[in-house]
């Protein structure tokens, strides 16, 4: 019997039912692929261990091309073995991330083993910022207000690269990144726009 460890989600991504009058807009996920490129650096290991492969064949090519091969073939396959150990955590982290636009607000909920929801209105959102990659796959970072820290550990691999001090969470690697970042610019805009209104206390509005 197959089993959803987010089976308690109200709506996937979420923990509970959006407030009245909010609308989602968007929610997607990683793609794990690019996530294993842009994260966990899967080409720079791949090339790695395909340069010491190349080394070892060179070093050794005198002896003839049997032998060269015989060297650099436990380089390959160590290689693939860590490639394919990296993709596996990527895929695992996209499977679990679910990334949530609203017209209020962003909402993270990532972690693989140790499951986390970041609830991030746009009012706490000073900035955001777009890495497009060619294939239209891209990052969008989140600088937050300055009173707002996040844990760069907590958060990783979902956290703008190179960031530590002020560590900026970011929707990585998703799929037609420029389409999702308009989307968020305009919501945020509108969102920020909107006066926010209270109800005055009786004994004031009587006067």
């Amino acid at each position: 019997m197959s089993h959803d460890d987010f089976a308690f989600e109200p709506i996937p991504g979420l923990p509970e039912h959006l407030p009245k009058g909010e609308h989602l807009l968007w929610q997607g996920r990683p793609d794990a692929m690019a996530l294993a490129r842009e994260a966990l650096n899967l080409r720079w290991v791949a090339g790695y261990f395909a340069l010491l492969a190349l080394w070892r064949f060179g070093a050794i090519l005198d002896e003839g091309v049997g032998a060269g091969l015989a060297m650099a073939a436990p380089f390959l396959l160590l290689g693939a073995v860590v490639c394919g150990l990296l993709w596996i955590v990527a895929f695992l982290q996209a499977r679990a991330t679910v990334y949530t636009i609203t017209d209020a607000r962003v909402v993270m909920r990532i972690g693989a083993a140790l499951t986390l929801t970041l609830n991030l209105p746009f009012r706490q959102i000073a900035s955001a910022g777009l890495d497009l990659r060619r294939d239209g796959t891209g990052t969008i970072a989140l600088d937050l207000a300055e009173d707002i820290r996040l844990s760069w550990l907590v958060c990783w691999p979902h956290v703008r690269p190179w960031r530590l001090r002020k560590p900026q969470p970011a929707l990585r690697a998703i799929p037609d990144a420029a389409r999702v970042a308009g989307l968020l610019a305009e919501a945020a805009e509108t969102r920020i726009a909107t006066p926010e209104l209270s109800r005055a206390p009786a004994a004031l509005a009587a006067e």
